[in-house]
């Protein structure tokens, strides 16, 4: 979404309709300065406010969104388009969604992390108490980290698909 744009057409809008940014912001219970950083492209409105704006301008979401006005063959296109605007500009991108749940996951799994270190220690000592060469200790308690590691790992990122992904094919 342009912000720039948006804010020339809300602007643009007003000012067909003869009002002052004072008589907007009094029908939409606003300061007059926050109609003023939306026509300056510093802002946009609140979402609660969106509805209400766009029946004062007699336009649609879609069309404020746009910063435009839209016929109807372009219709069914802008809307397409200003979805996928908001979606990437939406308060959390996949990425974001994806690290939220690994680290959500880590703190659910922290005694998991505890019992697998614990383990590997106890082997390793346990081996060079029974006098086993150290390249066989290195080589047996590096296998067993790395068996840890992976089955922790796919475990977390089922939990990550589980959830972030679910999300999006709602």
């Amino acid at each position: 979404m342009n912000q720039e744009k948006i804010g020339k057409f809300i602007a643009e809008l007003r000012k067909e309709k003869k009002m002052t940014q004072q008589e907007l912001a009094d029908k939409l219970n606003v300061t007059d300065r926050a109609v003023s950083h939306w026509e300056n492209g510093r802002r946009l409105p609140d979402y609660s406010l969106l509805k209400e704006l766009c029946d004062i301008l007699s336009i649609s979401i879609n069309e404020l969104f746009a910063g435009e006005k839209i016929s109807n063959e372009d219709y069914k296109k802008k809307a397409d388009e200003n979805l996928m605007k908001a979606l990437e500009n939406s308060s959390f991108s996949l990425k974001e969604k994806i690290a939220y749940y690994k680290k959500k996951w880590k703190k659910e799994h922290i005694s998991t992390f505890v019992v697998a270190v614990i383990s590997w220690i106890v082997l390793v000592i346990s081996l060079k108490i029974k006098n086993v060469d150290f390249y066989l200790i290195g080589t047996i308690g590096g296998l067993l980290a790395l068996l840890f590691y992976i089955v922790l790992y796919n475990r977390m990122m089922i939990y990550v698909e589980n959830n972030a992904y679910k999300k999006i094919e709602k």
